[in-house]
Parts: C-alpha cells; sequence; structure tokens
C-alpha cells in the first residue's frame, strides 16, 4: 500500500507551508481574489500568486477568471489524499489512548 504520494503536486507540498495553510484557512471562510488574499500577508502579489500556484497544483484549491480578476476557492475533495494517509494511522493513536486510559485507571485509588 502505497501511503505517500510521490508526485511534486501533492497536497502534502502544499500543505506543507505555513503561508499555504493559512491562506486554506482564509478560502475556507470565502472565496477571494488574489488582491484580497495579499492584504493579509507582508509579501508581493507576485509571492502570493506562486502559493496559490502550488496549493492548485496539489489540487486543494481552484482558480478561475471572473473578467481580469483571478478568484480563488477551496476544493475539500483535494484534501482527500490527505485525510486518506492519516487514517491509515488512526489505529496507532486508538491503540496508544486506549493503552493510557487503562494505564490511569489503573493508578486511581
Amino acid at each position: 500500500m502505497q501511503l505517500l504520494p510521490h508526485k511534486q503536486n501533492s497536497p502534502f507540498r502544499a500543505l506543507s507551508d505555513p503561508t499555504r495553510r493559512k491562506i486554506l484557512e482564509l478560502l475556507s471562510r470565502q472565496e477571494m481574489t488574489i488582491a484580497q488574499l495579499t492584504d493579509h500577508f507582508d509579501m508581493t502579489r507576485a509571492a502570493v500568486k506562486k502559493h496559490l500556484t502550488v496549493l492548485s497544483d496539489g489540487g486543494l484549491i481552484t482558480i478561475r477568471a471572473r473578467g481580469r480578476e483571478r478568484i480563488s476557492t477551496l476544493a475539500p475533495e483535494g484534501f482527500a489524499p490527505v485525510l486518506d494517509w492519516l487514517s491509515y494511522f488512526e489505529s496507532f493513536w486508538d491503540d496508544r489512548l486506549e493503552s493510557l486510559k487503562s494505564l490511569i485507571e489503573k493508578d486511581k485509588p
């Protein structure tokens, strides 16, 4: 079973940067233009656009034209590979938490 995509344009690469994670957080509230997103960061419009390209290539956002503007929208379906990868490890955490719970209950008076 291959758990981690080995593509350069994977959602994991897109999520690896804190600026891109902040962009996703902003887009989770509403779709935004590049100009609107740039207002939230201390960087140039070109730098924001590069981040948007990585997010788009990773399948986490879509970008559409509206006249001369480019509108970025969150693409929730793009998170499926990330959720699949995390769910593979869910049983590990469930087992660890169950062990911790047993130890705590054992030490109770």
